[in-house]
Parts: C-alpha cells; structure tokens; sequence
C-alpha cells in the first residue's frame, strides 16, 4: 500500500525538464488566447479613446456603442440568420448522407467496394482546381443559391473513413437479428446503425458544424447576392474592404459618433465568432464520450 501511494522522486535533470515543459506550455497558451482577448478588449472599449493606444488588457473606457451600432448595420441579421440555417442543415444532410454511403461502403457484399475506396483516396490528394470547380457550380445552377452550401458540401471522404472504421465495429449479430425480424438494408441502417452510432454521429457533426460556421470562401466566390451571404463572408468584407466605413456613413446621425471603422471590425469579429464559440464547449463532451461509449446497447 505504501508503495502505491509514494511518489517517485524526480531528478534535478526530470525536474527542469517539467519545468520547462510548463513555462514552453503557458507561453504557447498566452500566444494564442492574447490575440483573442485583446480583440475583445478593444471592441468594448470606446472607439475614439482606443485611437490613442495603450489598451492591452482591461477597457479603458467602456462602451457597447460598437455593438449597438454592428447590429444597426444592414444586412447582419440576414447574414446571420443564413449562416444559422445553412449550419444546422448542411450539417444534419451531410451526417446523413456521409453516414449512408459508408455503412454501405462498409458491407463485404457492395461490389466495387475496393475500387470506390480506391477512388475516394484519390479525390483526397488531387482535386481539378477553382475554375472547373466554379464552372461546375455554374452547370449545376447553383450560383446564387443557398443550396450551394449545402449540395457540394454533402459528402467528405475523410469523414466516410472515420464513420467506416466505427461501422465496421459494429457486431454482426445486431443486423442477422435485425434481418430475421424482417428489416430490409435502410431499416436496419435507420433503426439499428443510426442509434448505435450516435458518439461518431456527435464528433462528425462537430466537425462539420464548425466547418460550416467559419466558411467565408463559398459566399464569397459563389454567391453575388449579398442577402445569401453568411455572416463570415459579411465579416470578410468589413475587414477585407471598405464596408466598415460605408457601415458607419450608413447609420443615422449620432449614433456612431464614439464609433471608429477599427472599433467596428473589431466588434463585428466578436459578433461573428461568439455564437460557435459558445456552443463549442457543451458539443465537445460528445466527442470526449465518443470513443468511450460502446456501440451495443441493451
């Protein structure tokens, strides 16, 4: 019991080792988490006063006048509401259908079922490139359609090879039961996979959602129609372009007069990434569970 309960003494050589382990870690953590924090520091603070510097840790002013006039602006609600809407759809179709085709993917009895694996690795290294992917888009009719976000993004490969491997775990006395009672393929995959595999179904739509939140690049070259733009591809073009002044030259008199085109960016960027922020942390306990909890269940 002592034996359990001592502790192995350290030489001076492990400890400076841990030593610097720790100091390396914490200076990497405050690399990281500062940029964020001096963001949001900056966007609470008046915009006039920030003009003259030396804010760094705690506003010196306080102020909401940057978000009440972000929330004034045109369009980004709108942008908000569509980045909502293509994350939770995009991300529900693409569960759905990655999950379809790899339990598919995973029976020994799919003819081809090597060469498709075969093909997807390939589509995995080598794609043809931003102009034939763009005339694709066109041919399809999706340009300026809000199911460009959802269509093109429906399948990923990586995500099949993750979905496969859990699939493959699955016991196959859990389908010949589902079989005698008379169940066809997608009853089973409905009924008896979907149920069963809810921690990979969690972690690849954590994956995806996220995914689907930040991407800026599709509203940006696919759509021209500023009331489909999501909310990333809204930031881009206040920090980007010029949009932040036409933002401010667009709000009734005085109500941006503490209200500078950097203090706007700077809350537009918190407005935009808040929401995913927030929701990250209460989705991350499925992909911590994810590996952990057992595929059969009573």
């Amino acid at each position: 019991m002592l034996k359990i309960l001592s502790f192995k003494r350290q030489t001076p050589a492990e400890a400076a080792f841990g030593i610097f382990n720790g100091l390396l870690m914490l200076i990497i953590c405050f690399l990281t988490l500062y940029p964020i924090w001096y963001v949001l520091v900056n966007s609470f603070n008046d915009g006039q006063d920030a003009m003259r510097g030396g804010i760094y840790w705690w506003p010196r002013e306080l102020s909401l006048e940057n978000f009440r006039a972000v929330f004034r602006s045109e369009g980004i609600m709108t942008a908000m509401g569509i980045t909502v809407a293509k994350t939770l759809l995009g991300t529900a179709v693409h569960v759905f259908f990655t999950a379809m085709i790899a339990y598919a993917v995973s029976r020994r009895e799919l003819i081809g079922r090597n060469l498709y694996m075969i093909i997807g690795t390939i589509t995995m290294f080598f794609g043809g490139g931003l102009i034939p992917y763009y005339l694709l888009i066109r041919d399809l009719g999706l340009l300026d359609s809000f199911l460009v976000y959802i269509i093109p993004a429906m399948f990923s490969f990586f995500n099949l090879i993750i979905f496969l491997s859990f699939f493959r775990e699955i016991p196959a006395g859990l389908e010949e039961a589902a079989k005698i009672d008379g169940a066809n393929d997608l009853t089973i995959f409905i009924r008896v996979v979907i149920p069963v595999s809810m921690p990979v179904i969690a972690t690849i739509a954590l994956f995806h959602g996220v995914y689907q939140w930040n991407d800026y690049f599709t509203g940006m070259i696919y759509i021209n129609n500023t009331d489909l733009q999501p909310i990333q591809t809204f930031l881009y073009r206040v920090v980007a372009q010029s949009s932040s002044n036409q933002m401010l030259a667009a709000m009734p008199s005085g109500v941006t007069i503490n209200v500078t085109s950097q203090s706007l960016k700077l809350a537009t960027m918190v407005v935009t990434t808040a929401p995913i922020v927030i929701v990250y942390p209460f989705l991350q306990k499925y992909f911590v569970k994810g590996f952990m909890i057992g595929s059969i269940k009573g």
